[in-house]
Parts: structure tokens; sequence; C-alpha cells
């Protein structure tokens, strides 16, 4: 079993047989809801279709040796649990496999990712499976913010309390107020992250971490209306990017959450579709099964921190330094960073409370764009971030990187990843 996390860089480096390895880390397209390419599918219909992509990925790893499975869902009924299990068994997995669902909200696909990752240094399992999905088509709006709650709680006079059910769109605009983040800056770091994307997606950068998903598609009008013939599609791109965005566009648009704000449409990130799934294992275990070569990357920790649930943006300025105390890294150890784009303005402060402005400007932080352009689809957010991470640490043959982001209900989340 492993011991505790290594620290400081030289040793994090160093190759261990109890090293938690990665052999590959996919994910669908990332698609708009309600109008997206994706949003006739359902979540367990993309889980299973990334996790068929994984088996098919890793041929010479038997799937019965897949010991457990853990995926981040947010608004799934049930959790999830028996629809993603059902998806487990379609996709080929046998039913020795185990099946669960995690919820931390937007860190979901992280915390998934996270807690096999510990199951395998523990020794509790050899091999398992990360990962998250979503379909906010099918389960956003109640499923979001709670309506049937404990009466005291919305009459509670700890504000905190109350403040765990803020819409998240006002907690970005408290950010932008507090911390001094102008409409101007987010709309052009929105504009920034369009353009990112659509570079990265025209030179074929988002080719690798993507499987193409076969599914149903029905034009529906703006009245819900279904027109013309259900068509069998096969989805290979993500749909939120905007090549043309530009600051003329961004000013246009009126504020979504508060009639003075700043936060629009355009610069918070996108209600989204998609899955993603990363395959873990032990690095003895992989010598065994004589999988070594196969190793494309290598978990190293992780930290969550706490912060008051009105400003729930602010989470990886929390995350962040408690992930580099652990590992005994500084900010300039670390080679890439994927910090989750929930809004341009908590995107902005925490860049800025990091001091990774220069990183963002060098391309080390979120080379490809974010979610202002690719879309957050909650449970599979964070799972998507690694699936992107890894390629372009390879691209720029960057050693470390960091996925991060923020947390509904007053959170931050960090994770630690080395390529190899």
């Amino acid at each position: 079993m492993a011991g505790p996390i290594r620290t400081g860089l030289s040793s994090i480096l160093q190759k261990s047989p109890n090293d938690i390895v990665i052999l590959s880390s996919l994910r669908t397209p990332i698609t708009r809801s309600n109008k997206g390419s994706l949003k006739d599918a359902y979540p367990e219909e993309l889980l299973a279709t990334v996790v068929r992509a994984t088996i098919v990925a890793n041929p010479n790893l038997d799937p019965a040796l897949i010991r457990d499975v853990g995926i981040g869902v947010v608004l799934s009924e049930l959790g999830g649990s028996k629809a993603g299990r059902m998806a487990m068994n379609h996709a080929g997995m046998p039913t020795t496999t185990s099946f669960y669902t995690v919820n931390r909200a937007c860190s979901s696909g992280l915390s998934a990712i996270t807690n096999v990752a510990q199951q395998i240094a523990t020794g509790m399992i050899d091999i398992g499976i990360g990962g998250g999905m979503e379909s906010m088509t099918r389960n956003y709006g109640s499923r979001a913010i709670p309506v049937d709650l404990w009466p005291e709680l919305k009459d509670s006079r700890n504000t905190d309390a109350r403040d765990c059910i803020m819409p998240m769109g006002l907690t970005s605009e408290n950010v932008a107020s507090r911390y001094g983040v102008n409409r101007a800056d987010q709309d052009a770091f929105a504009v920034e992250s369009h353009r990112r994307a659509a570079k990265a997606q025209a030179e074929g950068l988002f080719d690798a971490e993507i499987v193409p998903v076969a599914t149903r598609y029905q034009e529906v009008k703006k009245s819900g209306e279904k027109v013309g013939e259900l068509q069998h599609i096969t989805v290979t791109k993500d749909d939120g990017i905007r090549a043309n965005a530009s600051m003329e566009g961004m000013k246009k648009l009126k504020p979504a959450f508060k009639e003075d704000g700043t936060s629009t449409a355009g610069n918070s990130s996108q209600i989204s579709d998609g899955a993603a799934a990363t395959l873990l294992i032990r690095r003895s275990t992989a010598n065994e099964l004589g999988l070594s070569s196969s190793i494309i990357g290598r978990w190293a920790g992780t930290q969550v921190a706490g912060c008051k649930p009105d400003e729930m943006g602010i989470g990886p300025t929390l995350a962040i330094p408690k992930l580099l105390g652990m590992t005994g890294l500084k900010t300039e150890d670390v080679g890439l960073w994927e910090i989750n784009e929930a809004f341009a303005s908590q995107a902005l402060y925490c860049l800025r409370e990091l001091g990774l402005e220069k990183a963002n400007e060098e391309g080390r932080v979120n080379p490809k764009g974010g979610a202002i352009a690719l879309g957050h689809p909650l449970g599979a957010t964070g799972a998507r971030m690694l699936a992107g991470l890894l390629p372009e640490m390879e691209r720029q043959g960057l050693q470390t990187g960091v996925v991060s982001m923020c947390i509904g209900t007053g959170m931050g989340m960090a994770g630690l990843f080395v390529r190899e």
C-alpha cells in the first residue's frame, strides 16, 4: 500500500511501485444543454459510452480486474446510482465490478477520481475508474436548488446556512464587487477563453481526449415543441465554443443575475451535457500485468477547503495553497493549471490572488479554454479537466499539473497530477 503523500518536487517526480498511475483519461464532447448535440442523450448513455471507450483503449487489461467505479454526478435522479450501475453493465463491465456515485457539486468528477486513487492507496482495490456524468438538459432546474427544505433552514439566523442555496450567479456578483473585478476584464477573459478553445479545436488538440457519442437528436422550437424527424447522429466535437466571440458582442449582453451586475451569459460558464472517465491502477499492478508502457500520468494528491457560501468562487485560492503546502511545492513548480471558469469574475480573482497572471499569459492556465467556452457539466467537469490536462502537459513538455475548481455552497478543491 502507498505511504504518506511525498513532498518536494524531486521526490514527487520519482517513481515508486506504490504510485497511483493513470492508463487513460477520456471524455465525451461537451455540448450546450437544451440546444446542443447531446441534448437528447441520457447521462447514463454518456457514461456508458466513455466507459466502453475506456475498455477499448486498454485492450490488454481484463475488465474483470477493474474492481470499482466511482462517478461524480450532481443532478441525476437517485443520485445517478441505479442508472449508473445499469450503464456499467450495459457498457460491458462484469457484475463483479462495483459502482458508486459522488456528489460534491462542481468538483464531483475530481472527487470521484481522488476517491478511487485513495482506494488504491489504501489497498482496498488495485484498479478502478473515476469520472463523472451529467445531463443538465434533463436534470437542471429544481434539482439544482432544492425547493422542499426543512423550514428552519430557510429561516435560519445563520446567514451562511441560508447562503448555501444562494444562486451561483449572485455569488459571482459578490466576488466581483468585493474584490474589484470589473465588467470589461470579465468580458475580455471570456473572449480569450473562446479564442483559445476555438484555436485548440481547429488544431485538433481535443481529438485525443474526446470519445464520439452515437445518439439521437431532434430539433426543438423555443416553445419546447419538437419539430422535424428524429435523427441518429454521432457527436465528435464540443459545440459551445464561439469562434467569433468579441468584446463588442460581450458588451451587448445584459447582466444575467443582478440588474446592475457584471456577470452575463457571455462571461459565465455554460450549462452543459457530458461525461468523462479516468482509469487508475497501482504501478506495481501495472508492471505485473505488462501495462507499464501504457502509463500516461500519476495522481499525486488532492486537497479541499471551505469558504463562505456567498463567495464560493474564491475556493481555489484556499484549496491550491493547501495542496502546495501538503506536497511541498511552490507555485512555480507547477507547469500547467486547469482552473474551472465557473464565472469570469471568480476565475480572474483566483488568478490574481494566486499570482498566476504571468502563467496565464504564457499559456499555462487553461491554454485550450475553460468552462466559459467549453461548458460546465457539473458532475463531469473535474474529470473533463483532467482529460484535457494530461495531453496538454505532454504537448508542452510539462511534468506537473493542477486541476482546481470552486464548489457550490462554499468550497474549493485542487488535485496534483504528474505526467509520464
